[in-house]
């Protein structure tokens, strides 16, 4: 990075905020600290690396409107705003085959510093859905983002008012009456689907949609009964008055107690397992640059993100669309996605999803 440029400055400055935040350093001392490698950064050529100077494709899996692509487009408009990059930055959907050519796309992008990924769990279940010769660990990862929620939504029109009405009214449908619409097929909307109808003990039909927006809308035209949309592709018509949350698929809830609609926040949404649906997932939100590409342009892409996350706007979205702010870089973020892996083999196995 070239720490000369305005760009180079403001990443090293906000990560060093940033961590001395996390440290729960006073803000007086951090600004004192952050004022002093400032004076440094400025003298110093000794810090110059690797940044880019051409355009950088940030590549989202899914289609337009879902909960990557939202991510996405924040990242791209934050680093816009703040000047963060020393050129621009495009954001392009390639959601065919549930994410398949996105991934391929990076597969045959090694070596490209270029090209970056917001990665969903899909990650792990497109590979296992679709057999294609890819894996997760030929592209390098960056930094994970955050987690996102999933959340059992209804028509704010339908009867169900509650889970315990949800579970009777699936039982009390005919076969394939009661339908769950979703993004993609095999895909961490159906997983949880299944799971659920299995845990209910009744049929739930899987309605296959395109991204996150699209299965809210049809939920908000009664095309589809139920969904388990992620709570940043629903909110605008829970707040609208169209959609209902039932339930969080998450044991500890949503911690966000900004009010959403009315009085009413995301933390007041019940967890499911509370309500008598034992069942727990949370979807990947994560950066990866393609394979080999080397240390230097690794840090550049981790402190920019670091930096990203800093910001007000980032927070403020983070509140809006209640995401778990996990945040996991270099070989922990490595471990935990071996262990992600192996449990969406195992969902996909159970399932019945895997590729012959």
């Amino acid at each position: 990075m070239d720490y000369y440029t305005d760009s180079g400055r403001k990443i090293v400055l906000a990560s060093i905020c940033y961590f001395l935040e996390r440290l729960m350093f006073t803000r007086l001392f951090s600004y004192g600290i952050c004022l002093a490698f400032g004076f440094f950064l400025s003298d110093h050529q000794a810090w110059a690396n690797w940044q880019p100077k051409h355009p950088v494709e940030f590549i989202v899996p899914a289609g337009v409107g879902g909960g990557a692509d939202q991510m996405a487009r924040m990242i791209q408009s934050i680093i816009v705003k703040h000047k963060l990059l020393p050129t621009s930055m495009v954001v392009v959907n390639e959601s065919g085959e549930s994410g398949a050519e996105a991934l391929l796309h990076l597969q045959r992008s090694s070596g490209d510093p270029y090209k970056l990924i917001i990665t969903l769990s899909n990650l792990f279940t497109t590979p296992y859905s679709t057999g294609i010769p890819f894996n997760w660990s030929e592209m390098t990862p960056v930094s994970m983002m955050a987690l996102d929620e999933f959340v059992l939504w209804v028509n704010a029109a339908d009867p169900i008012r509650n889970v315990a009405d949800y579970v009777a009214a699936v039982r009390a449908a005919k076969p394939g009456e009661f339908t769950m619409g979703g993004t993609g097929k095999k895909q961490e909307d159906q997983i949880i689907t299944v799971a659920l109808a299995k845990i209910i003990g009744a049929p739930i039909t899987y309605v296959p949609l395109g991204g996150g927006g699209d299965v809210a809308q049809n939920l908000t035209d009664g095309h589809v009964r139920s969904t388990v949309n992620n709570p940043i592709e629903a909110v605008a018509q829970w707040r609208a008055g169209k959609l209902r949350p039932l339930c969080v698929f998450d044991a500890s809830g949503i911690p966000h107690v900004q009010n959403i609609v009315g009085k009413k926040a995301w933390v007041d949404i019940p967890t499911c397992g509370s309500q008598g649906l034992p069942l727990n997932y949370k979807m990947l939100r994560a950066v990866f640059l393609p394979g080999d590409v080397s240390a230097d342009q690794l840090q550049y892409y981790t402190t920019l993100l670091q930096t990203v996350r800093a910001t007000p706007e980032w927070k403020a979205m983070i509140a809006e669309a209640a995401y778990d702010t996990e945040l996991l870089t270099g070989n922990i973020l490595i471990q935990w996605l071996k262990s992600e892996d192996r449990r969406h083999y195992r969902l996909m196995r159970e399932a019945g999803f895997l590729a012959r």
